[in-house]
Protein backbone atom coordinates (compact mmCIF):
# COMPACT_ATOMS: atom_id res chain seq x y z
CA UNK A 1 0.00 0.00 0.00
CA UNK A 2 1.44 3.32 -0.82
CA UNK A 3 0.38 7.09 0.41
CA UNK A 4 1.16 10.27 -0.33
CA UNK A 5 0.45 12.24 3.15
CA UNK A 6 0.32 16.05 2.81
CA UNK A 7 -0.11 18.14 6.09
CA UNK A 8 -2.93 20.43 5.38
CA UNK A 9 -4.81 23.69 7.16
CA UNK A 10 -7.59 22.18 5.07
CA UNK A 11 -8.64 20.19 2.16
CA UNK A 12 -11.72 19.31 -0.21
CA UNK A 13 -12.60 16.77 -2.75
CA UNK A 14 -15.57 17.23 -5.63
CA UNK A 15 -17.15 14.94 -8.10
CA UNK A 16 -19.35 17.32 -10.52
CA UNK A 17 -19.03 20.13 -8.60
CA UNK A 18 -20.60 19.12 -5.57
CA UNK A 19 -17.83 18.98 -2.55
CA UNK A 20 -18.13 15.24 -1.10
CA UNK A 21 -15.30 15.14 1.21
CA UNK A 22 -13.24 17.52 3.39
CA UNK A 23 -11.50 17.83 6.24
CA UNK A 24 -9.76 20.66 8.52
CA UNK A 25 -6.34 21.13 9.97
CA UNK A 26 -4.69 17.45 9.47
CA UNK A 27 -3.78 15.09 6.35
CA UNK A 28 -4.50 14.76 2.71
CA UNK A 29 -4.24 10.81 2.36
CA UNK A 30 -4.16 10.17 -1.08
CA UNK A 31 -3.90 6.32 -0.42
CA UNK A 32 -2.75 3.36 -3.32
CA UNK A 33 -3.80 -0.06 -2.99
CA UNK A 34 -1.39 -2.83 -4.91
CA UNK A 35 -1.68 -6.41 -5.95
CA UNK A 36 -1.06 -7.66 -2.82
CA UNK A 37 -2.41 -5.73 -0.34
CA UNK A 38 -4.25 -6.72 2.68
CA UNK A 39 -5.95 -5.37 5.65
CA UNK A 40 -2.54 -6.11 7.50
CA UNK A 41 -0.99 -3.55 5.29
CA UNK A 42 -3.93 -1.05 5.38
CA UNK A 43 -3.80 -1.09 9.72
CA UNK A 44 0.18 -0.63 9.02
CA UNK A 45 0.00 2.17 6.62
CA UNK A 46 -2.77 3.91 9.22
CA UNK A 47 -0.77 3.35 12.46
CA UNK A 48 2.40 4.94 10.82
CA UNK A 49 -0.30 7.97 9.40
CA UNK A 50 -2.01 8.65 12.87
CA UNK A 51 1.87 8.79 14.80
CA UNK A 52 3.87 11.06 12.52
CA UNK A 53 5.48 13.89 14.08
CA UNK A 54 4.88 16.38 11.97
CA UNK A 55 3.02 19.04 13.37
CA UNK A 56 4.65 21.78 15.36
CA UNK A 57 4.80 21.78 19.30
CA UNK A 58 4.90 24.96 21.39
CA UNK A 59 8.48 25.49 20.41
CA UNK A 60 7.96 25.37 17.00
CA UNK A 61 9.45 21.91 16.23
CA UNK A 62 7.67 19.28 14.56
CA UNK A 63 6.86 16.82 17.26
CA UNK A 64 3.15 16.30 17.55
CA UNK A 65 1.30 13.69 15.41
CA UNK A 66 -2.11 13.77 13.78
CA UNK A 67 -3.60 11.92 17.44
CA UNK A 68 -1.73 14.10 19.55
CA UNK A 69 -3.58 17.22 17.98
CA UNK A 70 -6.99 15.93 17.40
CA UNK A 71 -6.61 16.50 13.77
CA UNK A 72 -8.71 15.58 10.98
CA UNK A 73 -8.16 13.55 7.62
CA UNK A 74 -9.42 13.73 4.01
CA UNK A 75 -8.72 10.10 2.69
CA UNK A 76 -8.70 9.64 -1.31
CA UNK A 77 -7.74 7.05 -3.47
CA UNK A 78 -5.22 7.48 -5.93
CA UNK A 79 -4.16 3.88 -8.23
CA UNK A 80 -1.94 6.66 -10.22
CA UNK A 81 0.33 5.75 -6.93
CA UNK A 82 1.78 2.55 -8.77
CA UNK A 83 2.36 3.73 -12.15
CA UNK A 84 5.37 2.28 -13.26
CA UNK A 85 7.07 4.68 -15.63
CA UNK A 86 10.07 2.38 -16.35
CA UNK A 87 9.70 1.36 -20.18
CA UNK A 88 8.53 4.27 -22.61
CA UNK A 89 6.72 7.44 -21.04
CA UNK A 90 3.06 6.14 -20.95
CA UNK A 91 2.84 4.50 -17.56
CA UNK A 92 1.17 1.37 -16.87
CA UNK A 93 -0.72 0.34 -13.50
CA UNK A 94 -0.34 -3.16 -13.36
CA UNK A 95 0.87 -3.25 -9.99
CA UNK A 96 -2.30 -1.42 -8.68
CA UNK A 97 -4.46 -4.04 -7.00
CA UNK A 98 -8.07 -4.29 -9.17
CA UNK A 99 -11.18 -2.48 -8.49
CA UNK A 100 -12.64 -5.19 -6.93
CA UNK A 101 -10.00 -5.95 -4.50
CA UNK A 102 -9.01 -2.00 -4.44
CA UNK A 103 -12.22 -0.31 -3.11
CA UNK A 104 -12.85 -2.78 0.08
CA UNK A 105 -9.56 -2.26 1.27
CA UNK A 106 -9.76 1.88 0.81
CA UNK A 107 -13.22 1.61 2.77
CA UNK A 108 -11.58 -0.12 5.40
CA UNK A 109 -8.57 1.73 5.48
CA UNK A 110 -11.20 4.92 5.93
CA UNK A 111 -13.38 3.22 8.42
CA UNK A 112 -10.15 2.22 10.67
CA UNK A 113 -9.12 5.97 10.57
CA UNK A 114 -13.02 7.13 11.21
CA UNK A 115 -12.79 4.68 14.34
CA UNK A 116 -9.54 6.95 15.81
CA UNK A 117 -10.15 10.73 14.73
CA UNK A 118 -13.15 12.96 14.72
CA UNK A 119 -13.57 13.26 11.21
CA UNK A 120 -12.55 11.72 8.46
CA UNK A 121 -13.97 12.42 4.58
CA UNK A 122 -13.33 10.45 1.84
CA UNK A 123 -13.77 10.81 -1.94
CA UNK A 124 -15.50 8.78 -4.30
CA UNK A 125 -13.60 5.67 -5.50
CA UNK A 126 -13.42 5.86 -9.08
CA UNK A 127 -14.50 8.54 -9.63
CA UNK A 128 -13.10 11.93 -11.74
CA UNK A 129 -12.17 14.15 -8.67
CA UNK A 130 -11.21 17.62 -7.93
CA UNK A 131 -8.96 18.22 -4.60
CA UNK A 132 -8.28 21.33 -3.32
CA UNK A 133 -5.89 21.82 -0.67
CA UNK A 134 -4.03 24.29 1.42
CA UNK A 135 -0.82 22.53 2.32
CA UNK A 136 0.61 23.47 5.45
CA UNK A 137 4.80 24.05 5.43
CA UNK A 138 4.34 22.34 3.11
CA UNK A 139 4.78 19.03 4.22
CA UNK A 140 4.32 16.19 1.71
CA UNK A 141 5.94 12.67 2.52
CA UNK A 142 5.43 9.46 1.07
CA UNK A 143 5.29 6.25 2.37
CA UNK A 144 5.36 2.36 1.47
CA UNK A 145 4.50 -0.78 3.17
CA UNK A 146 6.72 -2.65 1.06
CA UNK A 147 9.54 -0.72 2.30
CA UNK A 148 9.01 -2.02 6.15
CA UNK A 149 8.81 -5.93 5.44
CA UNK A 150 11.71 -7.64 6.48
CA UNK A 151 13.70 -8.73 3.98
CA UNK A 152 12.34 -12.23 4.16
CA UNK A 153 8.70 -11.55 3.50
Amino acid sequence: MRAIVQRVNHAGVSVDGQTIGSCGTGFLVLLGVGQIDTEKEADVLLKKILQLRVFEDGNGKMNLSLLDIGGEMLVISQFTLFANCRHGNRPDFLEAAPPAVAEPLYRYFAQQASAQLSHVGTGRFGADMEVQLENHGPVTIWLDTDMWKKKSD
